[in-house]
């Protein structure tokens, strides 16, 4: 029998690969990954600092480990680069042409690239793997006044994660509040307040332009004239599901690879998992969904289709400084309640017309009361 495939080796692939291993999966298995195959907590890199740790710290397994723990051959620095679906195979980036009885891609996504002028331009650093991380690490061993481009929720919990470090944090985006995108304004403000306080600045409602070289770090030039000099420039301005290799392959596309409820995308025996598959519409870049995904996958793929079935989800966002919990409201109709302080923390609950709970936010010392809301939030 040809062997199950699986592209990538996040959190996704290896969750699949658990999963599979669980259910005692009778076909074998081949993953194949461009990077290291390292087994990591991707999650916990926004937290390093923090706790005090090395990113090297973080690997949990070697590839070769996981190979020998699950029954699996997993091939390391390999790009898949071309796939023939309608012969059920495909081809490495050595030339080897590779059969597959069923083929999952989880390929994750990348972060979004911004291209300013300057020549300090390229150095600006993103975090979206071990080994970026690493590459951060050993410039931050020199830095004491970090810039973070983009106040959105991986930002601000690197810029969270590095105000524990005594650096300066200066924080740069166009955004109206913190994480403006998913948490309403007054925790927005609170979470701002909470980091202000241990010495971050803030340049909202402001774009970046030119980032050029001095002799003392660089200079990134606001749109408002204001000039902001930092050590290291680090970029959190979003991701994007990688879809290089679905789209190369004719596979129907949107904001992610486009799967049915069992994961299948549009060829078949090729499925989705993570943050590259948009299920049913949705593309959810969160760690529970994948999760969930993985486990019914693996149910389909050895011979007990099941669907994916998303229970409401919060999503917890580590800026320690004052935590967030947040469960996006079902709706738009409807109106947002607050109370509580924005020093200690916030009860925030999205009512509708009729006053049933379709959404909330925690925030601070009161994220305890997730399993309340949870009691009284109807979908």
């Amino acid at each position: 029998m040809n062997p199950i495939i699986i592209v990538g080796s996040g959190l996704a692939g290896y969750s699949l690969l658990r999963e599979l291993k669980n259910r005692t999966c009778p076909a074998p298995i081949t993953l194949i990954t461009a990077d290291g195959g390292e087994s990591y907590y991707k999650p916990k890199l926004s937290t390093v600092q923090s706790q005090q740790k090395s990113a090297l710290k973080m690997v949990m397994a070697s590839a070769s480990k996981m190979a020998q723990d699950h029954h699996a051959e997993i091939i390391t620095h390999t790009r898949v680069v071309s796939l023939d679906t309608p012969n059920h195979q495909l081809t490495l980036d050595n030339g080897e042409i590779r059969p597959y009885h069923q083929l999952v891609l989880a390929t994750g996504a990348s972060p979004t690239r911004l291209n300013p002028p300057g020549d300090g331009a390229k150095d600006v650093l993103s975090i979206n793997n071990l080994a970026d991380y690493v590459v951060f690490e050993q410039k931050l061993a020199d830095a004491k006044r970090v810039a973070v481009i983009g106040p959105g929720l991986i930002g601000m919990e690197f810029a969270n994660d590095l105000l524990h470090t005594n650096r300066s944090v200066t924080v740069i985006g166009p955004n109206p509040w913190p994480i403006s995108t998913l948490i309403p304004q007054p925790i927005g403000e609170a979470v701002q307040k909470a980091m202000s306080a241990q010495g971050a600045t803030w340049h909202l409602g402001c774009a970046s332009g030119a980032i050029d070289k001095q002799d003392s770090g660089y200079r990134i030039a606001l749109e408002n004239d204001t000039v902001v000099e930092a050590d290291l420039v680090l970029s959190a301005v979003g991701i994007r599901a990688d879809l290089q290799l679905a789209v190369q392959s004719g596979l129907k596309t949107n904001r992610g690879i486009l799967t049915d409820s069992y994961l299948q995308t549009s060829a078949p025996d090729v499925y989705a998992l993570g943050d590259c598959a948009e299920v049913d519409g949705r593309n959810l870049p969160f760690v529970q969904p994948l999760l969930i995904g993985a486990r019914a996958l693996a149910a389909t793929l050895t011979g007990h289709p099941q669907a994916v079935h998303y229970p409401p989800m919060p999503v917890a966002i580590k800026t320690s400084l004052h935590p967030i919990i947040i469960l996006p409201p079902h709706t738009k109709e409807g109106r947002w309640v607050f109370t509580g302080s924005p020093d200690t923390g916030m009860v925030g609950r999205f009512l509708t017309e009729a006053d049933k709970l379709a959404g909330f936010v925690l925030s601070g010392n009161q994220t305890a009361e997730k399993n309340k809301l949870m009691d009284e939030y109807h979908p």
